[in-house]
């Protein structure tokens, strides 16, 4: 079974300056990949038509599909509509359903209409238009040359919606394609390069239609494999037992057999166990924390928080000793344990994190580097420390922290 490709130009100056990341292409993608239709190119253009066209032709003369985001506001930036409407032969007219949700919208807050917002609803008569119920620029499916172009608003909530809604269903309806199934190992405590050398016997014996991706993030390195095939229950049983040999060669930094983050693993951990967590942050200034209260559901195992950047909060809130920190610095072991004790106390929760550090650019020692980081954890039972020399700019660094806290109660509890 032949694959089906897609393209995905996403449309807007914004996005070729760094002002605006596009987070629409990734969703899209995973969408399309989950139902075995395969991105095989993402542009980023300008508001500018010949570049609009140009990625049209060329986009087009390699993909069965080509999705386009953004260029679809109210505004004289925004050209997406026009260039379209020329380029496929058409006409624009006014869209019936779509002039009626502009008016109702605009009314029901008390705004005045203006014209700009009334064009809204035109549409290129050579479109099948699809309705917008996020928002008020609607959007358009086209079809040329055997292929098909679809006009999305640039607005991720808005784009979402007309994918769920319209884009996807039709998709399903007018291809037939393979199952593509994927399994994650999440694993944490050692490199790429290290794991790969691990894995090296395993990759090799893999069969064609299944492929082995390394992706690095802060703390771990997921391991996804993914398998192609005719149907999902087969392709689903033929993965699994690769995924479970990959899974048995390493034992000591497999983490999770899912694509969830770290906090959501430790959380799962405490639920199972009827435990809860809180942090004392110094050098994070609460980003663990944060990335715990992310996760839906996080009251029933995380409690609160501590977090003392000063050594006077230190001291204040957490009851480090003045003479701990006059002999080995805010930044040692001795300190973070004493945080993590205090911490226990205060909060009354089953487990801890403490953290302290030198996250950069500046402030760091011969003796204490920039990178340097002591983390606890634990419980009152049985707390331990260990250091980490991290390497990257000052947010990457705190990320870093975070993940490398977390896994550190999670493989002490497991």
């Amino acid at each position: 079974m032949e694959r089906v490709l897609v393209s995905i130009i996403t449309i807007g100056d914004e996005l070729l300056i760094g002002q605006t990341i596009d987070t629409n292409s990734a969703w899209m993608a995973q969408q399309l990949n989950a139902m075995g239709i395969w991105v095989q190119r993402r542009v980023a253009i300008g508001d500018v038509k010949e570049a609009i066209l140009k990625a049209l032709e060329e986009e087009g003369a390699i993909s069965d599909i080509v999705l386009i985001t953004g260029g679809l506001g109210p505004t004289a930036d925004d050209i997406t509509k026009p260039v379209l409407t020329g380029y496929f032969g058409g006409k624009l007219v006014r869209d019936e359903i779509t002039y009626q949700r502009v008016m109702q919208f605009f009314e029901s807050r008390g705004l005045p209409t203006l014209q700009r917002n009334v064009d809204q609803s035109l549409v290129p008569d050579v479109c099948t238009v699809l309705h917008n119920t996020r928002g008020t620029a609607p959007g358009m499916w086209f079809e040329k040359n055997g292929k098909i172009y679809v006009s999305l608003p640039g607005v991720p909530h808005e784009m979402k919606g007309l994918m769920e809604d319209h884009v996807l269903p039709r998709l399903r309806e007018h291809f037939n394609t393979p199952a593509v199934m994927h399994q994650t190992l999440l694993t944490s405590g050692m490199g790429e390069s290290f794991i790969a050398e691990r894995l090296l016997s395993f990759e090799a014996g893999l069969p064609p239609e299944i492929k082995l991706a390394y992706l690095p993030a802060y703390g771990v390195l997921k391991l996804r494999l993914t398998a192609f095939g005719e149907d999902k229950l087969s392709t689903a049983a033929a993965l699994s037992i690769y995924f479970h040999q990959m899974k048995d060669l390493l034992p000591d930094i497999a983490v999770a057999d899912q694509d969830i983050p770290l906090a959501e693993v430790l959380g799962k951990i405490l639920v199972e166990k009827g435990k809860t967590v809180g942090t004392a942050e110094s050098c994070t200034g609460g980003f663990i924390s944060h990335s715990m209260t992310l996760i839906p559901g996080s009251s029933a195992w995380y409690d609160g928080s501590v977090v003392t950047y000063s050594n006077e909060m230190k001291m204040q809130l957490l009851g480090v000793k003045a003479e701990t920190l006059d002999k080995y610095g805010a930044v040692s072991e001795e300190v973070v344990m004493e945080m993590a004790a205090g911490a226990l106390r205060q909060l009354k929760t089953d487990y801890i994190i403490a953290v302290s550090g030198i996250m950069g650019p500046d402030g760091g020692t011969p003796e204490k580097p920039v990178g340097t980081v002591w983390i606890a954890a634990g419980s009152a039972g049985e707390l331990i420390a260990v250091k980490r020399q991290l390497i990257y700019d000052r947010y990457n660094n705190i990320q870093m922290t975070a993940a490398y806290a977390m896994n550190e109660l999670r493989k002490l509890i497991v």
